[in-house]
């Protein structure tokens, strides 16, 4: 659906030349909810504007449904503008019109006939749940509502591409969780391409089912969010998905685990005692620390535990203590990293004799 090719854009400063997208690939399948996140200063913004053709990036390719973007006239550039739908974070109303005149301003531009356009909104208002609200103007709905508008108003045009940019931002948690569940059903009713530029991993655990993590204009991860979440590689990417999970811990938490290891190791002479960070995806952490415990041979001690439902398998991370001889500490870990987890080792203390 839409295919991006060694992407790059730079712009001339006072301090010299920002580079804010640097040979971005990418490939985005036709009816999938693919995410883009990254901090700020990422190139978030500056790829959405490539894609819906607002900028023109200095080298590489975007193609949409095959069609080249690059070199369009000026016609075919407006009609394929028109495939692309656009969500802000600010709503962008217009204050003068009512929510059915906001989501019929497209199609009015667009030319489409007057006996065409009033199903046509009532249609798109019945999806995103606002037909009570059709003569309202924006100063008198909330801000979920405004969304909801923004949202009717992208599909106007039946596009092949929904890029949501930030639209859930501004939001309260209770908002963002009903507009996130609107763009999942309209993905599942319409087909529509959703692209999803944001800032927060807890939306993309919630409804993408791919994501490519962006860091200093350059894709640093990409893949299943279930992957990305169970496995995250890269530190812009752990940091992330630390911030979703709780999978760290505290210095506090730290000094007491050594004092706690000091006392495993008072009981067990010889052995070393390793905390390890166990992310684990789709599997049963209960049974893994039981078959660690005694089928293993290890003493296993569960420090901190964070299940998350990713696309609807459980992803974990796991903090254990283990101890044990080290040629068994490795045979578990190998044994762990069979079984859909993988093993970080997080602090090792040496046998004492």
């Amino acid at each position: 659906m839409i295919e991006i090719s060694d992407l790059s854009k730079s712009y001339s400063t006072p301090q010299g030349t920002f580079e804010a997208l640097q040979g971005i690939s990418l490939h985005i399948k036709e009816g999938e909810i693919f995410g883009i996140i990254g901090p700020s200063g990422a190139g978030k913004s500056t790829l959405v504007k490539c894609i819906n053709l607002l900028e023109h990036a200095d080298r590489g390719t975007i193609k949409i449904a095959g069609q080249l973007l690059s070199n369009l006239s000026e016609s075919a550039l407006r009609g394929q503008r028109r495939r692309i739908g656009m969500v802000f974070q600010g709503f962008n109303l217009l204050a003068r019109r009512t929510v059915y005149g906001n989501v019929a301003l497209p199609l009015e531009i667009a030319g489409v006939s007057a006996s065409e356009i009033r199903p046509r909104v009532m249609r798109l208002l019945e999806l995103v749940g606002l037909t009570h609200l059709a003569d309202r103007h924006p100063n008198q709905i909330s801000g979920g509502q405004k969304q909801r508008v923004g949202i009717a108003r992208a599909l106007a045009n039946d596009p092949d591409v929904l890029l949501s940019d930030e639209a859930t931002s501004a939001l309260d948690p209770e908002t963002t969780q009903s507009i996130l569940s609107l763009l999942r059903d309209i993905n599942r009713q319409t087909g529509v391409t959703v692209v999803l530029i944001t800032h927060q991993m807890e939306v993309v655990r919630q409804i993408c089912s791919r994501v490519a993590v962006l860091d200093a204009g350059k894709v640093v991860e990409q893949g299943e969010t279930l992957h990305v979440f169970s496995n995250p590689q890269h530190a812009v990417t752990r940091s992330m998905v630390s911030a979703v999970t709780a999978s760290d811990l505290t210095d506090e938490t730290m000094i007491a685990l050594k004092a706690r290891i000091v006392r495993m190791q008072h009981l067990k002479p010889g052995e070393p005692v390793v905390l390890w960070r166990l992310q684990l995806s789709g599997g049963d952490a209960g049974a893994l620390l039981s078959i660690l415990s005694r089928e293993h041979g290890l003493e296993v001690v569960l420090i901190q535990a964070r299940i998350e439902d990713i696309q609807g398998f459980p992803v974990g991370t796991l903090f254990v203590l283990a101890q044990a001889a080290q040629s068994t500490l490795e045979a578990a870990s190998a044994y762990v990293m069979s079984h859909h987890a993988t093993v970080e080792e997080v602090l090792h203390e040496p046998a004492v004799t």
